[in-house]
């Protein structure tokens, strides 16, 4: 991690306007990561503060770093990834011009590969005022990771659900449940530089997703719901099957938010789900 942790300080250092607190949440490590925050403290041109927990996964590391927020803004940023020099000053141009609108709960921007290749689609049209739901899932547009920069307040209403010895939960689980109350600002600038995985390792993710069944059908659940478009909705009922064979469940159309597209999903989850367990 501390390699990775000095390319994002680096980026941070170098921040055309540094009006931000920069806040660790340590989910666990096992390397030398706080004697390396401890050396960046010393050099650092903002503050930084550095919090442990135990192992949890990265939302139960999301839970505890929000609470501990008194930013207006939150800008949530992997360890292995960095910002561009002028990312700080754009957040606060578009907060300044839009800060006062009512229903916002923040700002989506772009994300670019190291190359300067943007990640995903360009938001039609620019700076378009809509909801997460609107603009990234009906708009196919979830593949692509982008840029969100969101109102504490938002993030503290709404907390990431966690399961005992689960790790691992999709953010967009919470993403949309903001998209029912809130709206978002879409912009065209790239403002965060990723570090993506490689195609290789989709089938150790999708164990690790294995491994949080329950986590994983909540986050089916969401995409039932009647906002989204009809493909994602009755992925969304395969995937609450799959998981829910994995969990052990019993009973799993009758517990369903829409018995109808579960009922839809039941051939294609058996054989999704007679892969996974083949395959993994």
């Amino acid at each position: 991690m501390g390699g990775a942790l000095n390319s994002l300080y680096e980026s941070l250092q170098k921040q055309t306007v540094k009006d931000f607190e920069w806040l660790l949440v340590d989910d666990g490590s096992t390397d030398n990561t706080k004697s390396t925050v401890e050396k960046m403290k010393q050099t650092a041109e903002f503050p930084i503060r550095y919090i442990y927990k135990e192992n949890g996964g990265k939302h139960t590391a999301l839970n505890v770093g929000v609470q501990q927020i008194i930013s207006e803004l939150t800008f949530i940023v992997d360890s292995d990834d960095a910002l561009v020099p002028n990312a700080i000053e754009t957040v606060l141009e578009y907060h300044r011009k839009y800060g006062m609108q009512d229903r916002l709960c923040g700002y989506s921007f772009l994300r670019q590969y190291p190359d300067g290749k943007i990640n995903g689609k360009l938001f039609v049209p620019d700076e378009k005022v809509g909801t997460y739901i609107e603009c990234r899932i009906n708009a196919n547009d979830t593949q692509a990771d982008k840029a969100e920069v969101f109102y504490t307040r938002c993030l503290k209403e709404f907390p990431f659900p966690e399961y005992k010895n689960e790790k691992f939960l999709g953010e967009d689980l919470v993403w949309i449940r903001m998209a029912l109350k809130y709206q978002m600002v879409h912009i065209n600038k790239a403002i965060y530089v990723g570090n993506y995985l490689d195609d290789g390792l989709t089938k150790n993710r999708r164990k690790n997703n294995i491994k949080s069944p329950y986590s994983c059908m909540e986050r089916a659940k969401e995409f039932m719901r009647p906002e989204l478009n009809l493909k994602y909705r009755l992925k969304g009922a395969m995937q609450y099957l799959v998981y829910g064979r994995f969990a052990g469940e019993e009973h799993l159309i009758a517990k369903a938010p829409n018995k109808g597209l579960a009922l839809c999903a039941v051939l294609p989850s058996m054989i999704l789900y007679q892969r996974w367990s083949k395959n993994i």
